[in-house]
């Protein structure tokens, strides 16, 4: 069978640009606009499912150093109670 490149895996994690070319979509805490911090849950509960759970690297688009972060803010927020462990 020929190996279809159409048909291939999304593992570059692009996108289709408004120009019709691909675009690389980048980690939302590298361009400074965001700030991984325990202390604000309303950041924080972008990136945790309505369950509770953090969700993972190839859906939230987090660099792997960043999402090591973010699951530690999540998990101090949790202990500090600013984040539920389970959603209601």
């Amino acid at each position: 069978m020929q190996n279809d490149r159409r048909h291939s895996s999304n593992k570059d994690k692009t996108t289709w640009g408004r120009g019709g070319g691909f675009k690389k979509k980048s980690c939302p805490f590298e361009d400074g606009a965001m700030k991984i911090d325990y202390k604000d849950p309303r950041t924080l509960q972008k990136f945790v499912s309505e369950r509770g759970k953090i969700m993972p690297r190839r859906i939230s688009m987090v660099s792997a150093p960043n999402q090591r972060a973010l699951a530690l803010a999540v998990k101090r927020a949790r202990y500090l109670a600013l984040l539920p462990y389970v959603a209601d």
